[in-house]
């Protein structure tokens, strides 16, 4: 992706989304030096620069240069109608990659330290030792090897876990982790069968949907499951037959396929499964000011950001 043309993006309305805060509206409008405006302000023939969570259908056109978003994940973006041809895509991280690995981790230590037991004999006024695990020494398989995965496969690496990252494209280097394999290969069901903890960082898109189904879930021998990714990567059926069967031992689902699950919502019957509604790594106002400023720096000296979303790959 190309940034914008620097005649055109000195002209161009600054819009935001009406979710966006007024303390990020004023940060953005420091940043490009012009007021913000919303969708209704568009004209003909005037480019723009759009900052939210959802493009409205009357932007999708060509005046469309650049569209940020506040969100890490683009795929309802890009599902939602053709993107405008030419037009930048750019996403927020932020310190999602801490929060996620701080998520990951934090729920592999409550596993072994016995943590759901011991609250469970606390409501019923028991007194039992629980056997604990450590985690150092145990291995992690990471489904997505950038920013987020990186960042996971680290702090576990730096608890002593050996991480094995599982990408599109075998690497033999990636910051973070020990190994990277490539996906729907031997390395990885060799690597996913030695696992005790298989964590899935996967944005969702053409290649990805279902990526975790029923030969991925029977290859772990009983690890325990975490997906802080997207939740359409998991076939929710062959997971729940997993469980079942033991080739996964436990399960932490941050996301879902549908969201948000009501009541009667069959992901609550799984068993030895935790759900947390979609909260591993949410997004600050800070996160959302920091990326797009970087951006702005990026594309203001003709430069594509770090940030930039292949729109035809999804990520």
């Amino acid at each position: 992706m190309k940034p914008p043309h620097q005649a055109a993006l000195g002209r161009a309305l600054l819009l935001t989304s009406p979710s966006l805060g007024p303390d990020v509206v004023r940060a953005l409008e420091r940043i490009t030096g012009r007021p913000a405006g919303t969708a209704r302000d568009a004209a003909p023939g005037v480019p723009v620069v759009h900052v939210g969570d959802t493009l409205p259908e009357a932007l999708r056109t060509p005046e469309l240069l650049w569209f940020h978003s506040v969100n890490a994940g683009t795929d309802s973006l890009l599902a939602s109608g053709p993107w405008p041809g030419g037009a930048l895509l750019t996403r927020t991280v932020g310190r999602m990659g801490e929060r996620i690995a701080q998520y990951t981790l934090g729920w592999m230590l409550a596993e072994a330290q016995s943590v759901p037991e011991h609250s469970a004999q606390h409501a019923r006024a028991q007194w039992n030792r629980l056997p604990s695990e450590l985690v150092a020494g145990t291995t992690a398989v990471v489904h997505g090897a950038g920013r987020v995965g990186g960042a996971v496969a680290a702090l576990l690496r730096a608890c002593g876990v050996r991480t094995v990252g599982v990408a599109r494209t075998a690497r033999a280097e990636a910051p973070g982790f020990d190994a990277v394999v490539r996906a729907g290969s031997a390395e990885e069901r060799e690597a996913l069968s030695r696992a005790r903890w298989v964590v899935s960082t996967l944005p969702l898109t053409g290649g990805t949907e279902r990526f975790f189904d029923a030969p991925r879930f029977a290859a772990m021998r009983g690890a325990t499951f975490v997906n802080a990714g997207r939740g359409a990567t998991v076939d929710m059926l062959a997971l729940e037959t997993a469980l079942h069967d033991g080739s996964v031992r436990r399960a932490v689902l941050d996301v879902l396929p549908d969201e948000p699950a009501g009541p009667a919502h069959p992901a609550w019957s799984l068993p030895r499964t935790v759900i947390t509604s979609h909260s591993a790594g949410i997004t600050a106002d800070e996160d959302v000011i920091t990326d797009f400023r970087v951006c702005w720096e990026s594309v203001t000296e003709g430069r594509t950001p770090a940030l930039a979303v292949d729109t035809e790959r999804g990520y």
